[in-house]
């Protein structure tokens, strides 16, 4: 996640990390280059081919359809976007509350050592969560913060938010077939365990089901031919304005390509992606302070204006 100051517009014209110009700096550079050649090579055209010289106002048409579809492109990736942040938020709710259902339901010195376990199974859960959606290793995050045995079982399982959530409820299922809750407070316990399911289950869904791939096939040929063929048509009109205006133009659509392509996977570790190991910490810190534990870890810190 792109971490920066507010910055005045003026400045905001010439900012390059944060924006994804560095990642289509090449395919501009080919829009440039096909303009100067097509305004090179105008009059030889039009003195052989005149009948057949593009002009704007088909490429008008084609730019607001493009505009259209675009716009259709962006709103889905970003919706995609926007729900795995709410369901990385619910995540955050469900932790706190279970860590304060189960702090309140069990005070005193006797119960110390199952609320801090809780406390810590709740964070790995949250870190097991992220190298999930992102594919990678857990090891290192988990080893930290589960007791050997629940280690040894999470370590070979496909799913292992769920397993550090099975071991979980074990536990406290166990403290309430001992007579340490009751009933009515296992039940608000259960509530809680099955919001973190839940919201697993959520972001494992936008996770595996990606926007069709036609669509981004489809996108990337429409978008180049787009820019491609328009500086043709500019320079019958514009003459050498043409490589200003294309540029332009295919900065634009080229940039709001590349913005949907990035959001529509949230879960990655590109700077536009969703900063999982900074919620990771505040959800460990958060539900640490309820029991009197430290994090296991220091806070992430932005590195070249990117919060990871």
């Amino acid at each position: 996640m792109i971490v920066r100051p507010q910055h005045h517009w003026f400045r905001l014209l010439f900012v390059w990390r944060g924006s994804v110009l560095r990642d289509i700096a090449g395919r501009l550079a080919l829009v440039l280059v096909v303009s100067v050649v097509s305004v090179l090579s105008r009059d030889w055209w039009m003195n052989l081919h005149a009948e057949s010289a593009l002009s704007i106002p088909p490429f008008t048409l084609m730019g607001v359809a493009l505009a259209i579809f675009l716009g259709f492109r962006n709103s889905v990736s970003y919706d995609r976007y926007w729900e795995a942040r709410k369901q990385w938020g619910g995540l955050l709710v469900a932790a706190r509350s279970l860590v304060r259902q189960v702090a309140g339901s069990l005070p005193g010195d006797e119960a110390v050592d199952l609320r801090q376990s809780v406390a810590r199974q709740v964070a790995a859960f949250a870190f097991a969560l992220k190298h999930q959606l992102r594919q990678t290793d857990a090891a290192a995050d988990l080893a930290l913060r589960l007791s050997p045995a629940v280690l040894a079982e999470v370590g070979t399982a496909s799913f292992q938010p769920q397993i550090v959530l099975l071991a979980l409820a074990r536990q406290l299922a166990q403290a309430q077939r001992d007579g340490r809750l009751s009933e009515v407070q296992w039940l608000a316990i259960d509530k809680s365990l099955n919001g973190l399911a839940e919201t697993s289950g959520a972001c494992e869904r936008i996770a595996s089901t990606p926007i069709p791939y036609t669509y981004r096939v489809l996108m990337n040929r429409t978008v180049v031919c787009y820019c491609l063929l328009l500086p043709v048509g500019l320079a019958t009109s514009i003459g050498w304005l043409t490589p200003l205006i294309a540029t332009f133009v295919a900065y634009t659509f080229l940039a709001l390509e590349m913005i949907g392509e990035q959001i529509e996977e949230p879960f990655g570790t590109e700077a536009n992606d969703l900063a999982l190991d900074a919620l990771c910490h505040t959800i460990e810190v958060s539900v640490g302070e309820m029991v009197g534990l430290a994090p296991l870890g220091a806070a992430p810190q932005v590195h070249d204006y990117v919060l990871t």
